[in-house]
Order: structure tokens, then sequence, then C-alpha cells
């Protein structure tokens, strides 16, 4: 006779300990933040600097000075501040929000045909050996491509097209490049984890004369699922970092990647101010992996659960 090692009762208190070690976290970072602003020195150390010579030598400890390292309650107290001294500008917190909205909706959109185009890949490789021999090499390959360097490729090929009263728009171009980043860990967890069931299990559904389609639903497709969940989590987090890496090498405006780049400009006369949008693709990112989570409750019934004797 069997149990399951883990009752609804621990699954719950297991996850409010994941919620506060993640606020402990937070907390943590934020105080060695502080601790190293303290005892840190002011204009970091440099190693191997040549007198006179600007930008030489290495930068082994950044610098601590208010300039270059504010306080935390500074950078929270920039966010309700508004964002420009112009009369009837918004706080900085509701553009950076505005700003994550669109680029969460891009992300979303990216991963979203990035894990179409990542399973399909997985089931072309399943059905086909030679296919897998010839596919998964050049999947692993695609990844080494530079990013910086794919993007204006992107957006000068997706000008080009013409198809009627069609235009390619540069929100486009990153949701390529956001879904090019995500295909890749569903492409390569998915195939794995229809790889599998035991050859016993396959052998039944063929003993029972089941097809190839039968068996991808009844038995692959289940079984795949505690190894898709991590590759799409780790695509939510590529989708977003390829968007806000996307929105600066493409020029998209109204992304949270481009206020990054908008924002540093202000940093020599307001510090605190470029933190903002920084926090805000942290967050940002904490918002898909929230949804894969979710996601994941949801398929939790078909993930396989230990068991004791």
């Amino acid at each position: 006779m069997t149990t399951t090692a883990t009752t609804p009762r621990a699954r719950r208190a297991h996850r409010w300990r994941a919620v506060a070690w993640g606020v402990v976290g937070v907390i943590a970072l934020a105080a060695l933040w502080e601790l190293y602003k303290l005892v840190g020195p002011a204009d970091g150390w440099l190693v191997g600097a040549q007198e006179g010579v600007t930008g030489s030598g290495i930068r082994l400890l950044p610098r601590t000075s208010d300039l270059a390292m504010p306080h935390i309650w500074e950078m929270f107290a920039r966010i309700v501040e508004p964002v420009t001294r112009a009369s009837g500008a918004l706080p900085l917190g509701v553009v950076v929000l505005l700003a994550a909205l669109t680029s969460l909706g891009v992300a979303a959109l990216g991963w979203l045909v990035g894990v179409v185009v990542g399973f399909v890949l997985a089931l072309l490789m399943l059905g086909f050996r030679i296919a897998e021999r010839a596919v998964l090499p050049f999947v692993i390959l695609s990844q080494t491509v530079p990013l910086i360097a794919l993007a204006p490729l992107i957006r000068n090929w997706g000008s080009r097209l013409e198809f009627g009263a069609f235009s390619w728009e540069s929100w486009m171009s990153v949701v390529i490049i956001a879904s090019y980043l995500a295909f890749f860990p569903v492409a390569v967890g998915a195939l794995r984890g229809l790889q599998s069931p035991d050859a016993a299990h396959l052998d039944l559904m063929r003993s029972y004369a089941a097809g190839w389609w039968t068996t991808l639903f009844r038995l692959r497709l289940p079984a795949s699922v505690p190894f898709l969940i991590p590759a799409l989590r780790l695509a939510a987090a590529n989708a977003v970092v390829g968007t806000v890496v996307a929105e600066i090498s493409v020029g998209f405006t109204g992304g949270i990647g481009r206020l990054i780049l908008e924002t540093a400009v202000a940093a020599s006369s307001d510090p605190a101010k470029p933190w903002a949008p920084i926090l805000g693709a942290v967050l940002l990112g904490l918002v898909a992996a929230g949804f894969v989570a979710l996601l994941a409750a949801f398929l939790s019934p078909f993930r396989r659960q230990e068991t004791v004797a």
C-alpha cells in the first residue's frame, strides 16, 4: 500500500515557508546593500590604473558614493515623486508601472510564441529520430548567437517585409527576439519529458493497440509535466530578459527597457531615478515567474508524487 508523502496542509505550509524565505532574502539583500555602502570605499577599488589615463585599470569593487550607490530609502522615496519637474508630470512609480505593463504584454506574446515553436520542435524530434539528430544541434547552437547582434538584424529584415497594408512595427521585432530566447528551454525540456515514460509503459500502450497520438496524450504529455514546468519557468525569464534587451536594441519606446536607458541619462543629477525602472524590471520577472507558478498549480494533478511504502 502506498500513500502520498505530502498532504495538502504540508504543501500549503511549504508554500508559505517559500514566501517567507523570499521576503527574508529581499530584506537581507537590502541590508547587504546598506552595509557595503557603510563600510565600502567611496571610490571603489581600482587595480592597475595609470596616472593621467582615464578608464585605465580594473575596478574590483564598486563605488559607494551617493552618486553611484544611493540609499535604499532614497530609491523608494524617488518612486513617489514626479518623473520630471514639468507641471502635471506623473509620479515616477506610475511611469514605471505603465512601462512594465507594456513590456509584460510584449514578453507574454514572445513567451507564447516561443512555447508553441519549442513544443512543435519537440514533437518533431520525438516523432522522427533523424529530425532529433538534425535539429537538436542547431537548437543548441542558436543560443550562442549574441542577442545584441541579432536584434538589429531582425529589425532590418522585418522592415523589408511588405504585404499590402501590413507594416512591420518595432514591437514585433521585440516579440521575435523574446520568443527566440524562450523557445530553447521549452524544446529541450519538452523533448526530455516526452521521452521520459518507461519502456514498460510504452509496451503496455502498444499491447492495447494505442496509436501514436493516443500514447502522446494519455502517457507522454502527463509524464512530461515535471520536465515542462521548469522549462516554462526558464522560458518566461528568458522572454522578460529578451524583451528588456531588445527594447533598447531596436528602439522600441514605451517599455521598461527603453525607460532604463532614458533614466540612465539623469544618473549624474538624480542618482536614485535610474533604479526605479530597474526595480520595475525585477518585478516584471517576478510576475512572469508567478504566472508560471499558477500554471504549475493547474497542472499539479499530472505531476509525479513521491510515494512511501
